[in-house]
């Protein structure tokens, strides 16, 4: 069991005890998921990239399990309007970025952008550092489970537009489902839910939880929408 400090500095614990039942899925995925199974972008050999970590909440609303997501405020330097987990880059006092530093940095950033109450936060997992090479990031998708939700919002426009819950089943539904074109020519999942295009990064880290999860169902893998759908 991991111990960290939470933004005030108490400790937090790393566990699956007493976890949801429906959660199982997710967890087991977490233990056996291998890094290139995630993604095909890891982290530099040479130990380069700006080390980041983000918080991948599950919570259970109205309409069962659910995530927690945020959309980035459009004038941001990177990754702008993008619907995203929250989270953001390590600071020298959340500690080693090799050890627990992700998960101090992971609530902190989620209390700094939606407000949430950390200590309402279980974690009960943490996936294989991936990379984003167009930010240079290496991320550390940190996961948990919301025993206690409290209210979120927006907390500084300046970087965050809105913070949002999408149900998981409208993330499994097929006809939400998409394949975007990056004008790089790169493929990915997406998700079109609650008024956002939901592509990159937190779709491609989303898509693979549902497939090792068991959650996945079968979509159209033809159906491309373009990034700027809303045009």
């Amino acid at each position: 069991m991991t111990r960290a400090s939470d933004t005030q500095g108490g400790p937090v614990t790393l566990s699956k005890e007493r976890l949801p039942d429906w959660l199982a899925p997710v967890v087991h995925a977490v233990e056996t998921v291998e890094p290139l199974q995630l993604s095909r972008f890891l982290p530099p050999e040479n130990g380069s990239g700006r080390q980041s970590a983000v918080l991948i909440l599950f919570g259970e609303g109205e309409r069962g399990p659910e995530l927690l997501l945020m959309e980035r405020a459009g004038s941001l330097r990177s990754h702008a309007g993008q619907p995203s987990f929250p989270g953001g880059a390590l600071d020298p006092e959340d500690g080693d970025p090799q050890g627990e530093g992700p998960l101090r940095a992971a609530l902190r950033e989620a209390e700094e952008e939606t407000g949430l109450d950390p200590a309402g936060v279980q974690l009960f997992g943490v996936l294989p550092r991936l990379y984003i090479p167009v930010s240079g990031f290496v991320v550390t998708p940190v996961l948990g489970w919301w025993r206690e939700p409290s209210p979120v919002g927006v907390v500084d426009p300046n970087e965050t537009a809105r913070v949002f819950t999408v149900p998981v089943a409208d993330l499994t539904d097929p006809a939400n489902r998409a394949t975007t074109v990056h004008p790089s020519g790169h493929r990915g999942p997406a998700f079109l839910v609650e008024s956002a295009l939901v592509w990159g990064f937190t779709a491609g880290v989303i898509d693979r939880l549902l497939h090792y999860a068991g959650w996945e169902l079968p979509w159209d893998r033809g159906r491309q929408v373009p990034l700027d759908w809303r045009a």
